[in-house]
């Protein structure tokens, strides 16, 4: 398992049913997806007996990159790592014209949102104007949207989750892809949608936010933060999937890859987010 991405999510939760140890010695690339699923995993098992060993990947490259995104400042609470510390030949220079712009950020209360905002905004102009050519208009509906899937967290999962973005060049289409990865393990779709509706699966779940703005909360215009995310997305032909639960739904634009609905998946709480927007 040479990756760490959304796209193989399954393996790494499969492979933690017969083991207590997350070995990651191999990996050659790992995604904001990648890290956060990591750090949630990790606060699954912090409530138990024993924290999960981690053992560090071997390629340099990686572990610069972990650091870059934060991971390190973060995954101790959870995680005992082999070898004990990271052997990095020097410190990753972080630098204005890096492509990250969101490091792993923890989310657990409003608070936590203004400051993530304001972050990527103090970022966007060089990253999301130079080299996905956003004009303002969509960089604010990038803004916005961000807000309303952190915000997600905070009213319904009932737990604290994890937030990332990075820009990348895809070699395949010629052209820069911005990576969101937003996750908890609170109670998911299912659970927080089922105080208003009946609901017959996970999937289901998942549809009714996504899809038609379903929420919790009855209160007028409540609940349509999902939906009117998944409309930015599709204006700017993106791609957006959200896990929970045992199912999975994406949207998926025809450069991107992927199936559109998932079932029967390994269980995993709350919801994980990915989201991919193009260059224009």
């Amino acid at each position: 398992m040479p990756r760490i991405t959304e796209e193989n999510f399954e393996q790494v939760l499969h492979r933690l049913k017969k083991s207590s140890v997350i070995n990651l010695q191999e990996i050659a690339f790992i995604d904001p997806y990648g890290m956060v699923a990591l750090l949630e995993i990790g606060e699954i098992y912090k409530p138990k007996a024993n924290r999960k060993i981690l053992y560090l990947p071997e390629s340099e490259e990686v572990l610069k990159y972990l650091e870059r995104m934060d991971f390190f400042k973060i995954a101790p609470k959870y995680f005992i790592f082999e070898p004990s510390k990271p052997k990095i030949s020097e410190k990753y220079l972080r630098s204005s014209y890096s492509d990250v712009l969101l490091e792993i950020t923890p989310i657990e209360k409003s608070d936590d949102i203004h400051f993530i905002v304001g972050k990527v905004k103090d970022r966007a102009q060089s990253i999301l104007t130079r080299h996905l050519k956003y004009d303002e208009r969509t960089i604010n509906g990038f803004i916005v949207s961000l807000s309303e899937v952190c915000q997600n967290i905070i009213e319904h999962s009932k737990t604290k989750g994890f937030v990332g973005i990075q820009k990348y060049h895809f070699q395949n289409l010629g052209k820069n892809v911005v990576k969101i990865a937003v996750m908890d393990t609170g109670i998911g779709f299912r659970k927080s949608l089922s105080e208003r509706f009946s609901l017959k699966s996970d999937l289901h779940s998942i549809e009714e936010a996504l899809i038609h703005g379903a929420s919790r909360y009855t209160d007028k215009g409540r609940g349509h933060g999902l939906a009117a995310v998944r409309r930015f997305v599709n204006e700017w032909n993106g791609k957006i999937s959200i896990r929970s639960g045992t199912a999975k739904l994406s949207i998926i634009p025809e450069w991107a890859w992927g199936k559109e609905k998932e079932y029967n998946l390994t269980h995993f709480p709350g919801a994980q987010i990915n989201i991919l927007l193009p260059e224009i």
